[in-house]
């Protein structure tokens, strides 16, 4: 899938004073780990107590709950690009893993919060779209360096991993150890780099 999105312009934009900085990304903390626990309908009020804050800080940042939804996938996109760019550095396969790890949050977060996130939206898509710039040329040079599967496509992969993160575990360990499963399905056969 091409890119029609530049990932460096997929940000968020955080306030510059650092008092307020701070309280912003404590919402954002808050509000990720609020709908993981209670899905997209998760109380505001809360969020703005567990960030440290009150509902007039939340408001003031986030004026609507969509907004919220908004800047959270936001700030799962940025964080994906991001990483991207800290593991280009790792032997292919290690740093195509290390991606897949961290789409792995996202997902989950994505999931939490399926019920406010417009699919049909502009934002949607140049997130998906910076999503998938920052991950092919991972997969690229995994596959060019002979440690991926050449027939598996980044939709492949992703839609894959989605199912697992859906899927119900007796535990983490059991999640990881199916993800580790998966993931060595990815790898070029006969190729043995460590997940």
């Amino acid at each position: 899938m091409a890119a029609t999105t530049d990932p460096a312009d997929f940000v968020v934009n955080r306030p510059h004073r650092a008092d307020a900085a701070r309280n912003f990304d404590a919402l954002l903390v808050a509000a990720r780990a609020a709908f993981a626990e209670h899905g997209a309908q998760a109380s505001l009020e809360d969020i703005a107590r567990n960030a440290g804050v009150g509902i007039g800080t939340l408001y003031r940042n986030f004026p609507t709950r969509q907004h919220l939804y908004s800047t959270v996938y936001l700030e799962e996109i940025e964080q994906l690009c991001e990483v991207a760019d800290q593991v280009v550095d790792l032997p292919p396969w290690e740093a195509l893993a290390a991606w897949l790890h961290s789409f792995v949050g996202y997902e989950v977060t994505k999931h939490a919060m399926q019920e406010g996130i417009d699919r049909d939206s502009k934002l949607f898509h140049a997130g998906r779209d910076a999503m998938y710039a920052a991950g092919e040329p991972l997969l690229r040079r995994a596959q060019k360096a002979g440690e991926a599967r050449k027939d598996a496509s980044l939709s492949d992969i992703l839609r894959m991993i989605i199912g697992i993160t859906r899927s119900l575990f007796e535990n983490e360990g059991q999640f990881e150890h199916v993800l580790a499963i998966a993931l060595d399905g990815v790898r070029a056969p006969g190729c043995k780099y460590p997940l």
